[in-house]
């Protein structure tokens, strides 16, 4: 019988998964249909480092929950439409109860949406610049235990990616909020031993074309 002691949490319909969607359903359904899987759509991965922006200080529960509305006053995650976002929408969404209303960081995506359009002008599109990072077997645990995903950790690479960021003017994307990206977008499987989803993400990512 998996315990949650062990990391491992029963689900209603008896499979055994990672712990921390605590057997909520909407909680579980992003952990066994979302997180971790390989995401290389650019407006997905627009909305995802995002969205951990505004998480910072706060449960993705929380943000998960208000997603929609996320959706509806950022034009659906397109960049291209945000990076003209102007005074006056900063102020219409600081009015938006069905968001996070904090003005650095709805600021902040207005600011890294037209980064990001800039990233796509060089690079041809944002999943290339990203996946590029993704780790190598070298640099990855050999195997995912409990204290790895509870400290929410740093990595050497997430590291390297926020300063990369930082460095082409993002903001709100400090290495942790980076590592919480590469983990739900797929460029780390971070699915605990024992989790059914592990073998799941692991065929997808083995099967996916990475951008170039």
């Amino acid at each position: 019988m998996a315990t949650e002691h062990a990391g491992i949490l029963d689900g209603p319909d008896g499979r055994a998964r990672c712990f921390w969607h605590g057997n909520l359903p909407d909680y579980l359904h992003y952990h066994d249909h979302e997180w971790g899987r390989p995401v290389t759509d650019d407006r997905r991965l627009f909305e995802k480092i995002c969205l951990e922006g505004f998480q910072s200080g706060l449960s993705w529960l929380t943000i998960l929950r208000k997603r929609e509305n996320f959706r509806e006053a950022f034009a659906g995650f397109d960049f291209d439409k945000v990076a003209a976002f102007t005074d006056e929408d900063i102020e219409r969404l600081l009015g938006n109860a069905g968001i996070v209303r904090h003005r650095g960081k709805i600021v902040s995506t207005i600011n890294n949406a037209r980064r990001a359009r800039e990233m796509v002008d060089e690079f041809g599109s944002l999943a290339a610049w990203f996946w590029k990072f993704e780790p190598g077997p070298e640099e990855r645990p050999s195997v995912v235990d409990l204290t790895h995903l509870r400290a929410n950790p740093t990595t050497a690479v997430s590291v390297r990616i926020s300063k990369e960021l930082k460095k082409r003017g993002w903001s709100f994307v400090g290495p942790t909020t980076v590592y919480a990206f590469m983990q739900a977008m797929g460029l780390v499987n971070d699915h605990l031993e024992g989790c059914y989803c592990r073998a799941e993400v692991e065929k997808e990512r083995k099967k996916l074309k990475r951008p170039k």
